[in-house]
């Protein structure tokens, strides 16, 4: 009798940790096709889809560019007020002859011991741009461009759904299609913000970020996770990029994230 209990006890005890197990992928299966499909609806400028993937949480924000937007209403103004205003004139959807794929690969996703938080790390390559047959329409008038960046995200599930929590975006380089990526110039990427909301920037974020960067700027996007193997999160001076010959203390600081 005692045998058989402890047998009763160790299956019950296995079966919980396959239920945990199967949660754990199927919650990372989950997270990877909701940022896959973020990518999908962007593409496109469905921007009132995407400001649907975001949670309701008051701690949920947008990253973007040197600016931090709040709330499910910062992140609208995002979307809405400042991409569909520029991009496709205010509507939902795509304009003809507008470009804006951007695929993203290279996912990494970790769920919470607690089941309802997630971090996940991913790199996107975009390629964009007008149709010279759009050049006398579209305000963007004619520009190909080509732009590599990285997510480092946060997913939060609610009410049993998996959502977008707070989703740091961050471009490693921008290129003109003509040139490359070796030879942009300072100031012709899309400028930086500098300006807040509460400031008189009606599509500006709530809050400025110090943390900009971009090519020739090769600092790392601090990992979420730590070594596989190690167990350790890399030194941040190994997360900084000196110039050649410069000493690391003499350099940029290490990225956060927060």
């Amino acid at each position: 009798m005692a045998d058989t209990t402890k047998e009763i006890a160790d299956l019950k005890a296995l079966v919980e940790s396959l239920r945990k197990e199967v949660s754990k992928v199927s919650d990372e299966a989950e997270i990877k096709k909701l940022h896959f499909k973020y990518g999908y609806y962007l593409d496109k400028c469905l921007y009132k889809e995407v400001v649907d993937l975001y949670s309701n949480d008051p701690e949920t924000f947008v990253e973007f560019i040197g600016g931090r937007y709040r709330k499910k209403e910062g992140v609208r103004r995002l979307y809405i007020d400042r991409f569909a205003a520029r991009f496709v004139q205010g509507r939902n959807g795509p304009v003809h002859g507008f470009l804006l794929d951007h695929a993203q690969m290279q996912d990494i996703v970790d769920v919470s011991p607690d089941g309802i938080h997630a971090h996940a790390r991913f790199r996107a390559l975009m390629s964009a741009g007008t149709h010279q047959s759009i050049a006398k329409t579209h305000p963007r008038e004619f520009v190909q461009w080509w732009e590599g960046g990285l997510y480092e995200n946060e997913y939060v599930k609610e009410d049993g759904v998996w959502k977008i929590w707070k989703l740091r975006y961050f471009p490693f380089w921008h290129a003109d299609f003509e040139r490359g990526w070796s030879k942009k110039e300072d100031g012709e990427f899309i400028p930086f913000d500098t300006s807040t909301f509460a400031q008189g920037n009606i599509t500006g974020p709530d809050e400025i970020v110090e943390q900009m960067m971009l090519w020739p700027d090769t600092r790392v996007v601090p990992f979420h996770y730590t070594h596989p193997v190690t167990g350790k999160q890399i030194e941040d001076d190994d997360l900084r990029a000196p110039h050649w010959g410069e000493k690391v203390e003499d350099s940029k600081p290490a990225l956060v994230l927060n």
